[in-house]
C-alpha cells in the first residue's frame, strides 16, 4: 500500500551526507503573537500590512484543503474523508462576490465527493473550459483521522458554467494510471482550448511525473502523453517528487523533488504537442540542489527573473529531522540552469531557529507545525502560508537578502469538528495550508482549521498584488506571469 507523502515526512530519519549550497545570507521575518511557552514577544513593526476583507468558518468543520476561485466563487476541498462522522467532508461552494460577507452556498458531496476513504486534496478551475477540477487520493487513517481503505485515484471534472458555478455538476473523470499526489495545470497560451496536467507520482517505481493532455475533458477523453523518471540512486529514504511548476510557455519544468533536490527539466516537446514528446534533464543530477531535511517541498519560479522560489514542509516530531525548527524558504539562482545556486534563505523568527528549540517540547513539538507550505510569487513579492505562523509575505526584489513586509495570523475559532491529528492537535490552533490566490487584487487563503480569508495588502510593491486579476502558484493562469 502507498504510503502519503505526509506520512513519510514525519518519520524521516538521518538522511547521510549531503552536497550543501554556500548560503550567502539568511533572513528572519517576525513572530506572531507567543513565540514560546514560557515568554511572549512583542510584534515587531512592519512596512506592510495584510488587513481581514472577509472570513468564512467552513461550518466549523476544520480539515480543510485545496483552493480555487473563480467568477465570484471559492471551492474548498477536505483533507479527510466521509467516514466516522465527519460533516460536510466534500468539497465545499463559497459565495465571494461581496468577500466580506463570504458564506457557504452548497457542497459537493456523495456520490461525487466526501466518500469514505477520500480526500479531495487538489482542487483548480480551468477558466476557459468552465471546468473545475478536483483531485482525490487515498487518505491516510494516522494524519487525516479517516477510513483509510482502499480507493481508486480520481480527478473530477465539473461544469461550472453560468448557474452552475454554485452548483457544479460532475461532467467526467480521469483514473490516472499511477497515484498523484499534487498536480499543475497548464494551458497552452497559444491555444486556450489545450491543457495539460503536470502531476507528481510519488511511490510510483519507474515515473515519477506524468503529463495527461485533458482539452477534450468534457467528452471524457484523456490522453498520458508523456511521462519521466530519475533513475538516479536513492540519496536519501524519500526520493519522490513531491510537487512542479512549469513555465508560462511550458518549456521548463522546476521540480520539488524532496530528498533528491531541486533540478530543471526540458518540457518543450509536450509544450509542442509533439508525438512522442520527450522530457530532457537541464539540470545534471550531478548539479542537484539539496540540503538537509526533507527537501524541496514546492518550487516556483519568481515571473520575469532567474529566481525560483522553494519551501520545505516539516511535520512535527521527535526523530532528527522532525519538528522543531521546521522548515523554511529558499531562494535558488537559475541564470545557469545546468548549475543552479541557493543564494539564500528566508525563516519566521524564532520558530525556524535551532536556538528556540531548546523552549520547546511535548505537544508543541510533535503536534504542531511552524513551517512553510505553498507559495505564489509576483515579481517582488511572496505570499507563503506558514502553517501556524501564518500567511507570510515578503519581499524577494533582492533574493539575497529577503524582507518581511506582513504577516496574518488570524484568531483561531474556538472548536471545529475535527482537529487535524499532525497539525493542530498540539497547543497552535492556525494551520494555514492552502496556495494563496489573488483575485482582484485580494488574497484569498484557506486554513486547513480556521477557515477561508481574503485579506488585502497595503505596503511596498503593493501595486503587484492590487492590480492583479488573477495569480496562483499552482498554474500559468495568471495575470503575474
Amino acid at each position: 500500500m502507498l504510503e502519503t507523502i505526509e506520512a513519510r515526512a514525519e518519520r524521516l530519519g538521518p538522511l547521510g551526507p549531503w552536497v550543501v549550497a554556500a548560503l550567502l545570507t539568511v533572513c528572519t521575518g517576525s513572530a506572531p503573537d507567543h513565540p514560546s511557552p514560557s515568554q511572549p514577544a512583542a510584534r515587531q513593526e512592519l512596512p506592510g500590512s495584510l488587513t481581514l476583507v472577509g472570513h468564512e468558518p467552513l461550518l466549523d468543520r476544520g480539515m480543510n484543503a485545496g483552493l480555487a476561485v473563480w467568477n465570484g466563487f471559492a471551492y474548498v476541498g477536505s483533507r479527510t474523508d466521509g467516514s466516522k462522522g465527519h460533516p460536510h467532508a466534500g468539497v465545499l461552494v463559497v459565495n465571494i462576490h461581496d468577500p466580506a460577507h463570504a458564506k457557504v452556498v452548497g457542497e459537493i458531496g456523495p456520490p461525487d465527493e466526501g466518500n469514505p476513504s477520500e480526500t479531495a486534496r487538489e482542487l483548480r478551475v480551468w477558466p476557459s473550459a468552465h471546468l473545475l477540477l478536483v483531485l482525490n487520493f487515498r487518505c491516510d487513517p494516522l494524519i487525516h483521522d479517516c477510513d483509510g481503505g482502499p480507493m481508486e485515484p480520481t480527478i473530477r471534472f465539473y461544469d461550472i458554467r453560468g448557474k452552475r458555478a454554485a452548483m457544479p455538476v460532475l461532467v467526467s473523470t480521469y483514473h490516472p494510471l499511477r497515484q498523484p499526489h499534487e498536480f499543475f495545470l497548464w494551458q497552452d497560451p497559444n491555444d486556450p482550448g489545450r491543457a495539460l496536467l503536470f502531476l507528481s507520482t510519488p511511490g510510483n517505481f519507474g515515473v515519477d511525473l506524468l503529463v495527461t493532455d485533458i482539452s477534450t475533458a468534457r467528452e471524457g477523453v484523456f490522453r498520458e502523453v508523456a511521462s519521466w523518471s530519475t533513475a538516479f540512486p536513492a540519496p536519501g529514504p524519500n526520493d519522490d517528487l513531491h510537487s512542479l511548476s512549469v513555465s508560462p510557455d511550458g518549456t521548463r519544468a522546476y521540480l520539488a523533488f524532496l530528498t533528491a533536490g531541486f533540478f530543471i527539466l526540458d518540457t518543450s516537446d509536450v509544450s509542442k504537442g509533439l508525438p512522442a514528446p520527450a522530457i530532457h534533464l537541464v539540470t545534471p543530477l550531478t548539479n542537484r540542489v539539496q540540503w538537509p531535511g526533507p527537501g524541496p517541498h514546492s518550487a516556483v519560479k519568481i515571473p520575469g527573473r532567474d529566481v525560483v522560489l522553494t519551501t520545505d514542509e516539516v511535520y512535527g516530531g521527535i526523530g532528527p529531522d522532525e519538528g522543531c525548527p521546521w522548515g523554511w524558504v529558499h531562494l535558488i539562482d537559475v541564470s545557469n540552469e545546468s548549475d543552479p545556486q541557493v543564494v539564500s534563505e528566508y525563516r519566521v523568527a524564532p520558530y525556524n531557529e535551532l536556538v528556540y528549540c531548546d523552549e520547546v517540547s511535548g505537544q508543541r513539538n510533535v503536534g504542531s507545525s511552524f513551517s512553510s507550505h505553498n507559495p505564489t510569487v509576483t515579481k517582488d513579492l511572496a505570499l507563503v502560508t506558514w502553517h501556524s505562523a501564518g500567511l507570510q509575505l515578503f519581499s524577494t526584489s533582492d533574493p539575497a537578502r529577503p524582507t518581511q513586509l506582513a504577516a496574518f495570523v488570524p484568531e483561531p475559532l474556538g472548536s471545529v469538528a475535527t482537529e487535524d491529528p499532525a497539525l493542530s492537535s498540539g497547543p497552535d490552533r492556525v494551520v494555514m495550508w492552502s496556495y494563496p490566490i489573488i483575485q482582484d487584487g485580494l488574497i484569498y487563503v484557506v486554513d486547513i482549521r480556521n477557515g477561508l480569508y481574503a485579506l488585502e495588502y497595503h505596503g511596498p510593491f503593493e501595486d503587484e498584488v492590487a492590480s492583479t486579476g488573477f495569480l496562483e502558484g499552482n498554474s500559468n493562469l495568471s495575470d503575474g506571469s
